[in-house]
């Protein structure tokens, strides 16, 4: 059984002018956001805005004769002025009559009424809105008594050329007490409730108006993140933006200047970056249902709290030019996505029913049914109906041949299906209730540790700091994910709290060191895995990752244990299994903590020594011949030969490289002379007197310089070779004499070596 249907209410022959309003409600004619229908849908006006100016009315009327005598004149508004909105403003009063307010571009307002026993309409009078005559009005709404609009005013053609971000705030919102009398409209004096705001388009909702940015601009600066509700009855402003859940601030309403009451709140909305409006449907409870460009369906209260209704899916996503409506019944929520139309519980979020339309349309409010959802289409009007396929289904059931109706239905306990629902409900709330009590004893222990706060000595409070950054920073750091959100968090934590957050960082990681040059922790897995991921795309280039925050807070706190720590950090990488430095944007660890020293300290040789450990810490050759080389340009010829001495076992390969660094230095200059037999130990088992010589000649800055040093190396190289070379087999062995002993050997090859190389032996 299918649990909503779609039912034709009217197929717009019922209404005057039917072709023409079938013709003008086509997606090709005109937009459906165009559209405006009365309270009670009897009347339907087009706005025209291109390439005609003007309003067209239809109406249906109670009594079909009278519709006949319609006069065509009355239907059509032809102007040379934009129409900015239609305001009914006494639908309660009576079936027969209605009063509206067409509002124009340029401040002028034409009051109309309706009424059905002189067939159709009849201009009450003409009006101006606006005090200004070059004002211009971008958006009106009307609030119980009151009409409100947002205009703009131009700058007097005295005043000198305004800045950008002065431009667009020329605007202001303004309201007007009206009074609906029997033969015109009372206005009262006008008077201004905000100045110096940037284009609003006023909503209103019950008792309030939400002041909202331009939907149909994409907002660029700060003061279109947020939006204003005010209440015009309690006379307050209640500033809130789209990805915040509560109110930023509330106060009074007797500010009027816009620039002084958001002042304090632009810093914060800066940093922001809240999803865009893409629509917006006035709630009877003074509400907003927002559509967001994330795909959420909230409800903005009165209060000034966004409540997220409906998340859409992934495939679902609107875009600007997707034809969206909504509209709440009560407690569903109708939202309209180009052809899909989607029902939803307000208060349970789920899905009720999704309905496939043949054609898009609009969702509007009927003020005799408020419960049910009702739909303009160019084919007519609809109702989703559920209780009439009730009323079938529960007639297939029924033992009795009496007809089931449904005022019966409603009322005579047939319902037996909801009311089991309704007790599993009972029990799940009950439930639901012992489940939220470690949330709820949690919000107390939060109220108690406030007030300790208020009321505690200083030593106390840094007392209470200590432990709640400690939890906090340990809360964070034991999550599964850390969202962008939580490391922004994080990053405050450690920026307002620098002390206690190492401290907590400590506690955390379980850090030990035992003053031998010996780093431990004995935290967990999950712990490292928090610290050592990192996010995709940082949420802004202040939030840092985890790891380069505490990367930071050690050097600050303890730089001595940097190299400690990356090598700590390097470890459980791998023990870990993380291996994140696998993908194409992931760098190794050594290099992050380097880009942390180089932020901290642009004066490299401040912090010459703690770099060169933290190359070497990382055990990558690229890093440690890097560091060789630091060693080299600073003249630390010492360091030099230990770190060769230290990474040569490392691997063959490396090995070979820092020998032939070494080498060239040698053929350079002397300062490595008092080194040269460690250096000698360090050669590889594949180098060859021809290797040595080839690459000391290379080297040479002047032929002036001797090589009469080499002599110990190409002696070793040249006794260890197993395969003779041809090239020096006068020097190895002689065809006409048996084995030479060592001695006699070692003397022949001196005197063959400098017999050769003559010109650079001195």
């Amino acid at each position: 059984m299918a649990q909503f249907v779609l039912e034709q209410l009217s197929d717009f022959r019922d209404y005057t002018g039917s072709q023409e309003l079938t013709d003008l409600i086509n997606p090709n004619n005109s937009k459906l956001s165009n559209v405006r229908l009365s309270p009670d849908g009897r009347h339907i006006h087009v706005i025209l805005r291109k390439p005609q100016v003007g309003l067209v009315t239809f109406d249906r009327h109670e009594r079909p004769l009278l519709a006949q005598n319609q006069k065509k004149q009355d239907l059509w508004l032809t102007r040379t002025v934009p129409i900015v909105d239609i305001l009914y403003l006494d639908h309660h009063n009576s079936k027969d009559t209605a009063v509206v307010a067409v509002v124009y571009e340029n401040g002028k307002a034409e009051f109309w009424k309706f009424q059905e026993f002189k067939s159709g309409w009849h201009l009450l009078q003409t009006s101006d809105l606006c005090n200004s005559p070059r004002a211009r009005v971008v958006s009106v709404c009307v609030c119980s008594n009151l009409i409100i609009w947002c205009e703009e005013r131009p700058p007097s053609e005295s005043s000198p050329a305004l800045s950008s971000t002065r431009n667009k705030l020329r605007y202001c919102v303004c309201r007007r007490d009206f009074d609906v009398e029997e033969g015109a409209v009372s206005l009262g004096g006008v008077k201004i409730a905000l100045h110096n705001n940037p284009k609003f388009t006023v909503t209103s909702s019950g008792e309030y108006v939400h002041l909202l940015p331009d939907l149909k601009v994409k907002p660029l600066l700060s003061i279109s993140k947020f939006f204003l509700t005010w209440s015009p009855h309690h006379d307050s402003f209640t500033v809130g933006t789209t990805c915040k859940n509560t109110a930023l601030k509330k106060l009074s309403a007797k500010e009027a200047d816009f620039k002084r009451l958001v002042t304090d709140c632009l810093g914060y909305l800066s940093a922001l970056e809240p999803p865009e409006i893409y629509n917006l449907s006035p709630t009877a409870c003074g509400g907003l249902l927002l559509l967001l460009s994330t795909g959420w369906l909230c409800l903005l209260q009165k209060d000034g709290m966004l409540r997220k209704v409906y998340k859409l899916a992934d495939n679902c996503l609107v875009q600007h030019s997707t034809h969206t409506s909504l509209c709440m019944y009560q407690d569903t929520v109708a939202l309209l996505i180009g052809q899909n139309l989607y029902l939803i519980g307000l208060n349970c979020g789920r899905e009720l029913e999704k309905i496939v339309l043949k054609r898009e349309g609009l969702l509007y409010a009927n003020q005799a049914e408020r419960r049910t959802p009702h739909l303009l289409s160019e084919t007519g009007l609809f109702v989703v109906a559920v209780f009439e396929e009730a009323c079938k289904y529960y007639q297939q059931r029924s033992l009795s041949s009496a007809q089931l109706t449904v005022d019966i239905l409603k009322k005579g306990g047939r319902f037996q299906a909801p009311i089991s629902v309704a007790s599993i409900l009972r029990n799940y709330l009950n439930t639901g209730l012992k489940q939220k009590g470690v949330e709820l004893k949690a919000l107390i222990s939060l109220e108690e540790l406030k007030g300790s706060l208020v009321r505690g000595g200083v030593k106390e409070v840094e007392a209470v700091c200590e432990s709640l950054v400690e939890k906090e920073v340990l809360r964070l750091l034991s999550s599964s994910e850390l969202d962008k959100e939580a490391l922004l968090y994080l990053n405050s934590i450690f920026s307002i709290f620098p002390c206690q957050a190492w401290r907590a960082a400590q506690a955390a990681l379980q850090l030990h060191y035992n003053g031998e040059g010996c780093l431990s922790s004995r935290a967990p897995p999950d712990v490292w895995k928090t610290v050592l991921t990192k996010l995709t795309s940082s949420t802004t280039p202040t939030a840092l990752p985890v790891f380069e925050l505490l990367c930071q807070s050690v050097f600050h706190f303890q730089p001595s244990w940097l190299p400690r720590f990356l090598e700590l950090a390097q470890q459980q990488q791998g023990s870990a299994g993380l291996g994140g430095e696998g993908g194409e944007h992931n760098m190794p660890l050594y290099k992050r903590a380097l880009c942390i020293l180089s932020s901290l300290n642009p004066d490299r040789d401040q912090h010459q020594d703690l770099e060169v450990e933290l190359l070497l810490v990382s055990g990558r050759p690229n890093a440690i011949l890097q560091a060789l080389r630091i060693l080299m340009g600073w003249q630390q010829w010492e360091r030099v030969t230990q770190v060769a001495q230290r990474f040569c076992k490392q691997s063959p390969l490396l090995n070979k490289e820092i020998f032939t660094i070494l080498l060239r230095e040698v053929a350079h200059h002397r300062d490595l002379d008092p080194y040269l037999d460690l250096l000698w130990t360090l050669c590889p088992e594949d180098f060859t007197v021809t290797n040595i010589l080839n690459l000391v000649l290379k080297n040479l800055p002047s032929p002036n310089l001797t090589i009469g040093l080499l002599k110990p190396l190409l002696r070793k190289v040249l006794q260890r070779e197993t395969k003779p070379s041809q090239r020096y087999v006068d020097i190895l062995q002689s065809p006409s004499f048996p084995p030479l002993n060592a001695s006699y050997r070692a003397a022949q090859i001196n005197a063959s070596v400098k017999a050769r190389f003559h010109h650079l032996w001195r």
